[in-house]
């Protein structure tokens, strides 16, 4: 099966990977773009990274990730924001190194509701505050920041922004090359709204990225350890790509997995069964 030229790997996919073995795997499997994380490009500095990242011939992505801002006033929501600005400035870079057709988007996972808080409210507006502060700073580089909105079980410690119609109202306050949102099928499939809030992330230019994997239960014990290859769960892949691509949408789709048990795999075989799993789940939809 050929590999389809708009799969992308989300570097999470093969976790355990340094950044030159994913990038390696990745263009060795006649993929052509990637999504990198921070912690594997901070491991080899920003300059090395984009360097390896020109060579590889790779078109860059995303950059993940930003966000983990919800927390009040105070020297920790300080040093929050200027590690976002950081993520800004490795995005700018990055996407300045990849191949043609690059982009510049930095994900943002919002951060659930700080300690010993029930705030949920608070916190959601916290994450628009946050946003009004970076969005200078990510229009002065050229970033998109994305809001990426999680499954609701997420919502007390990893992001307080739950549905894509979230994402989007936070959204709406700023220019849409600066703050859009992330479209992540794992997190949105469920929302009965959802084919119509992807029309109006469509319609206000808003979809930064297109992420996809499947959701199959029982879910892992850890349940952020529960995605799996598209195809593999219950996931209408029809419905929501066909959704993405009617708006216009004519980027790299990213794979992304987090799963004990594919990270426990060889790289090189994990980027290769996700090239299958997207030709046979999402590429029929793409036509």
């Amino acid at each position: 099966m050929s590999v389809d030229p708009r799969l992308s790997i989300n570097q999470a996919t093969i976790k355990h990977a340094d950044l030159a073995t994913a990038l390696r795997v990745t263009a060795d499997a006649g993929i052509q773009a990637i999504g990198l994380w921070r912690e594997p490009v901070n491991e080899v500095g920003l300059d090395s990274a984009a360097r390896m990242l020109a060579d590889s011939g790779l078109r860059f992505t995303t950059h993940c990730r930003g966000g983990f801002f919800t927390l009040p006033d105070g020297p920790e929501r300080v040093a929050a924001l200027d590690d976002n600005r950081r993520a800004i400035e490795e995005t700018a870079t990055l996407a300045a190194a990849g191949a043609d057709g690059s982009t510049a988007v930095l994900v943002l996972v919002a951060g659930g509701i700080p300690t010993g808080s029930r705030d949920l409210i608070g916190a959601r507006e916290r994450v628009r505050d946050a946003i009004g502060v970076l969005a200078p700073d990510a229009k002065a580089a050229g970033v998109t920041l994305a809001i990426e909105p999680l499954h609701p079980m997420y919502a007390s410690d990893r992001t307080v922004v739950s549905t894509l119609g979230q994402a989007l109202d936070i959204a709406a306050d700023f220019d849409a090359e600066v703050v859009g949102a992330a479209v992540d099928t794992f997190h949105i499939w469920w929302d009965p709204q959802v084919l119509d809030q992807i029309a109006r992330a469509g319609r206000e230019g808003r979809i930064a990225t297109y992420q996809v994997c499947d959701w199959k239960t029982p879910l892992a014990a850890d349940v952020l350890l529960s995605r799996h290859y598209p195809g593999d769960g219950v996931i209408d892949f029809g419905s929501l790509t066909r959704a993405v691509i009617e708006t216009g949408y004519d980027r790299d789709i990213e794979v992304e997995i987090f799963h004990a048990d594919i990270w426990a795999d060889a790289p090189e075989n994990v980027v290769r069964r996700t090239a299958d799993a997207f030709g046979a789940a999402i590429s029929p939809h793409l036509r």
